[in-house]
Parts: C-alpha cells; structure tokens; sequence
C-alpha cells in the first residue's frame, strides 16, 4: 500500500515548525545555504542524558534517475519494512536519493536541474519524510535537489524526532556533473539527544579538511548519504578518516552500508543487493576524540586545523 503523502505542507506551516526549532527560517526556506547559528539549538532539556548508543539505519537501494514520484514510492517501502526492526534512532538515504541524482545524466543540463529540485517548504515529497521522521520518533537525513532564490543545491535535510525541520547541509565540494549544482557555503554540526553531529556529502570526504572541521566542532558521528565510488579505496579512506579523528563515520550509498569507527574499524560493511537497508547500533562514548589521540596531541603552534 502506497503511503498517503499530504499536500497542506505550505510554507507557513514550515515557518511554524521552524520557529518551534529555533532555527532561523532563512536557511531551510532555501532563500540562503547560509545558517545563522553554528550550532543548530538542541532539542532536550539540559537536564536529559545524551544517549550513548543510538541505531542507525541506512537505506541501501538504487533510485530511478529523474523519477521521482518512483523514489518517494520506493523509499516508503523500505521505511514501512524499516519500521517492522527495533527502533532506529537515526535514518539515512543516500545523496540525491529524491531525483535519483540526475545530475550524472549526460542528457541533463544544468538549466534543466529546476526540474528536479524541490522547496521543502512546499514539497508533499519532504512533507511526508517529515511525517514519518515525527511519527516514528527518529532523527533523518534526506538526500536531494534543492531549489532557493540563489541556486540549485545539492542538499541532505535535517529533521529531528518530532518531524522538525533542525537544519540543512549543502554539498560543499563539487566537481564534474555536480557543477550542475551551486556550491554549499558552511559546514556546521547540529546538537541532538545523542550529542553534536555532522553531515557531509559524497565527495566532500576526500578532503580532511572536512572531516576534521567538523570533529574540531565537537562531532562525534559524522552522516554520510553518498552516491558515487565505492569499494576497497573509499572502505581505506572512511576507516583513515574514522581514525585520524576519533569518530564514526556513517557512509551511506545505495549498494553499501558502512560505518567506520573511532579506531579505524568497520562496524558496518554491508554490499548484500538483497537488502535495502541496514540497522546498526554504535556506542557513542567510544568517540574520545575530544580527550585522546590525534585531536589531543595536534601541534596547532605549527598548523592552523
């Protein structure tokens, strides 16, 4: 049975739920990629523990390019499956999972990428995941194309347990097809129930940089919805990451679940066709990297990250 996806999601209603959040409405009402705020406000009293370990679940299926009532469809059906698993606690597609990541199709241009970008605020697609997100009481990190009044983005939205809007992550470097997008222009981590994470997406590992800003500003896990190489280089790369900065990384494309631990140890490795997702539970205080390692001993008298 096809979900029922509701279209009363206007952007009053966004505004709404972005003022419950704290948030500035700017940066999800896709006007601006820029957040005002570094740190997204967090949502639990100061007096509720940070979890410790949280399940991660990763969609692993392959969408359709361009077909995006398809996709919604598909996604749907692996969350109503999702839902039958123990309680997830953090849910994550791959990148551009919305419009399949068109923007790899030689026959799509750049003017045509409008097409295939959405307005969260506006959107039944992000209307219903907020849904789902608030029902199920599970944090979700949703890949694809976002239209605002200064670009097309690459874009992973951020939703909280109860179906808010909690930020907004724009892919920060790009090469090749995905010069079909504008360019993301922060890279912040978002307070939750289990702590401070970030979000990166696909390409944006290959640079250090990115992985380190994020663990400087307090990370302990870092979302990863991908969409391109994967294989024994970038199962050496997401391991070195893990390593050099003492946190999780959660890397999820549709033919792979990975997640890569503090010590640079796969927790996760999972290239099975026949399952469209994964379900992982991580232990959060194994993430020292703020008290030991390679964070702890950095000589920032020779270097500046």
């Amino acid at each position: 049975m096809k979900p029922k996806i509701h279209t009363s999601f206007s952007r009053r209603h966004f505004l709404k739920a972005v003022s419950v959040t704290g948030l500035s409405a700017a940066p999800l009402l896709a006007d601006t990629n820029e957040t005002t705020a570094k740190n997204t406000p967090s949502q639990r009293s100061r007096k509720d523990p940070i979890l410790s370990k949280i399940s991660i679940g990763q969609i692993k299926v392959y969408p359709e390019k361009g077909e995006m009532e398809a996709n919604h469809d598909k996604l749907f059906e692996v969350l109503t499956a999702m839902e039958k698993e123990p309680k997830v606690d953090v849910v994550i597609t791959p990148e551009g999972f919305l419009d399949g990541y068109v923007s790899t199709q030689k026959d799509v241009a750049m003017k045509d990428m409008v097409r295939y970008a959405v307005d969260p605020a506006n959107s039944r697609y992000i209307k219903a995941v907020s849904d789902w997100a608030g029902r199920n009481k599970a944090w979700f990190i949703y890949g694809c194309t976002r239209k605002a009044a200064d670009g097309i983005f690459n874009t992973a939205l951020i939703f909280n347990r109860q179906g808010r809007p909690a930020g907004v992550y724009d892919k920060l470097h790009l090469q090749k097809h995905d010069l079909k997008y504008t360019p993301g222009r922060h890279l912040h981590t978002y307070e939750s129930d289990f702590g401070k994470f970030g979000v990166m997406i696909c390409a944006d590992r290959r640079w250090p940089e990115t992985v380190r800003s994020l663990t400087l500003q307090g990370a302990k896990i870092i979302m990863n919805p991908t969409y391109g190489m994967h294989g024994e280089l970038n199962l050496c790369m997401m391991r070195t990451r893990a390593y050099e900065n003492g946190i999780y990384i959660a890397f999820t494309h549709p033919g792979q679940s990975l997640i890569t631990g503090p010590g640079g140890n796969i927790v996760c490795n999972n290239e099975d066709a026949n399952q469209a997702f994964t379900v992982t539970e991580i232990d959060l205080s194994d993430a020292l990297a703020d008290k030991s390692g390679h964070l702890r001993d950095r000589r920032v008298d020779v270097y500046t990250l």
